[in-house]
């Protein structure tokens, strides 16, 4: 088993620590987090050990789990890399492209396994429909939450709309060619809505809007294909699938047939895959301890990671244009 630590006990960092305290594949050593006396309460209540200094935790593992806010991630990923460990980075990998890219340089220096936790990666309802996108050409999501002042130091593209980035680069096999977008501060200092359009070289084109002042909370999006359209509902974890195709000679009474103006008839049909559901918290960290044991690459590679940060950092620019 890879001995973990966590650094970091907030919301998520209580969640990872639950977690791999069930995991099979870690043994968790313990935590680190800024506030101790919050810390000395986590101990007490959860059994967890506490560290007093990042250096001590790091010394005492194989693999750190960041779950500190954002603007740390890079320093906590860069000393844990230089000790020889491997890292696991809550999103987004670090608050700058320049911070992620010394880290992906770090990690390969030093011979260590990082993985990014972009969690809908591991959604069941995507997990069951991804193979089934190939070539969408238009795409179109909506990820929008009630206001939560958690997460508010950073713009709602990174807070929110960067799981969507990285789902759609994870499915799109092109190049981004070019970005627009614009946002709104409402509430926070950064902008609370956002809405990007996305072209890439293929011809693909994706509409992201994003919101944390909304007034209730959806997670979608919507794959455009020839002949196929895919919902994947990543809050409710289901998804719809619908495809074409050419209609029989002899229809059946319940068949659905669309004809069109040149008399081509398609028949619909539904298709759609068994949802397995998992803990997707548990699995993509259980998917990096299989990566670092069999030699093999995680499944969101901290170069996905960057790429990610790279697309949102340049809807972010579009703002201030």
């Amino acid at each position: 088993m890879l001995k973990v630590g966590v650094l970091g006990a907030g919301h998520l960092g209580k969640i990872h620590l639950r977690l791999l305290q069930q995991s099979e594949k870690y043994e968790l050593v313990g935590f680190y987090d800024e506030d101790q006396e919050s810390g000395k309460k986590i101990e007490q209540e959860f059994g967890y050990k506490q560290f007093y200094t990042i250096a001590t935790l790091i010394r005492a593992v194989d693999v750190i789990d960041i779950v500190t806010p954002t603007l740390s991630h890079y320093k906590c990923a860069k000393v844990a890399i230089k000790s020889g460990k491997h890292v696991f980075i809550e999103k987004p990998i670090s608050n700058t492209v320049a911070e992620a890219e010394e880290i992906i340089t770090l990690a390969k220096q030093h011979k260590v396994k990082g993985q990014v936790g972009h969690v809908e990666r591991f959604n069941p309802a995507f997990l069951a429909t991804k193979d089934m996108i190939e070539n969408p050409m238009f795409i179109e999501t909506h990820r929008l939450a009630e206001f939560n002042p958690r997460g508010t130091d950073v713009p709602v593209v990174l807070d929110l709309m960067i799981h969507d980035i990285d789902a759609i680069l994870s499915v799109v096999d092109s190049k981004v060619k070019n970005i627009n977008a614009s946002g709104v501060s409402v509430i926070s200092d950064t902008p609370d809505i956002a809405n990007a359009r996305i072209e890439f070289e293929n011809g693909c084109v994706a509409n992201l809007t994003a919101s944390r002042i909304s007034m209730k909370n959806m997670r979608k999006s919507r794959f455009f294909q020839k002949d196929a359209y895919i919902s994947v509902d990543f809050l409710e974890k289901i998804c719809e699938v619908v495809k074409m195709k050419d209609a029989p000679e002899i229809p059946g009474d319940f068949d659905m047939i669309l004809q069109n103006a040149e008399g081509v008839k398609k028949q619909i049909y539904f298709d759609n895959p068994e949802v397995r559901q998992n803990n997707a918290i548990l699995d993509e960290l259980e998917t990096f301890a299989h990566a670092i044991n069999t030699n093999t690459s995680p499944i969101v590679t901290l170069e996905q990671g960057a790429e990610a940060l790279r697309v949102a950092q340049q809807i972010i620019d579009c703002f201030k244009k």
